[in-house]
């Protein structure tokens, strides 16, 4: 009897270290998530460390603004462009309801903008919405047919919004399982 009631403390201890364990890592990332997302203004600023000469030569790399004229200008450009998209990032990876996958559409549209403003250095947003159509084609329809299924399951049970919300929700156990449900 003694050997099994010091059985049971010891598993019901390494259950407890276990979750204690991962609750510390929930804290630890959601910590890092608040952090960045209260630094984005000061991610922002960066740019004004940026030279105001066509040519920006630092330790890392040379980057030379056609357009603009301005290295300055340049990143200014990329950061309100990288921002965006770093907050529509973080939102769609922390969002727990059941439409995130609408956050598809400004994450590509910020992604094509981004890709554009380091490959080309050109003012390239008005025709970016050509390149999210078929990404809209697929987004807006699944989204609207995941609704329509909940609408219909709400008048057939006596579930709850939050309970049809938990029904409908993927829940990848990693952010790479997250990112293969989309590959």
């Amino acid at each position: 009897m003694d050997k099994l009631q010091h059985k049971l403390t010891k598993e019901n201890l390494s259950h407890h270290t276990g979750a204690k364990k991962a609750y510390n890592k929930k804290i630890l990332i959601g910590s890092i998530v608040a952090t960045l997302v209260a630094a984005t203004p000061f991610l922002f600023y960066l740019y004004e460390y940026v030279p105001d000469t066509p040519v920006w030569d630092n330790f890392l790399f040379t980057y030379k603004s056609n357009w603009y004229k301005s290295a300055n200008a340049g990143v200014w450009v990329l950061m309100m462009k990288v921002i965006p998209l770093l907050l529509s990032l973080i939102w769609f990876f922390t969002c727990k309801h059941w439409w995130y996958h609408a956050l598809i559409v400004p994450i590509a549209m910020f992604t094509f903008q981004v890709i554009g403003a380091i490959k080309t250095d050109v003012y390239m947003d008005e025709l970016h919405i050509l390149y999210l159509l078929p990404i809209m084609a697929i987004v807006f329809p699944s989204i609207y047919l995941i609704r329509a299924k909940m609408f219909n399951k709400i008048n057939d049970s006596d579930k709850t919004m939050e309970e049809l919300e938990e029904e409908f929700m993927l829940k990848p156990k990693t952010f790479w399982d997250k990112m293969k449900q989309y590959f």
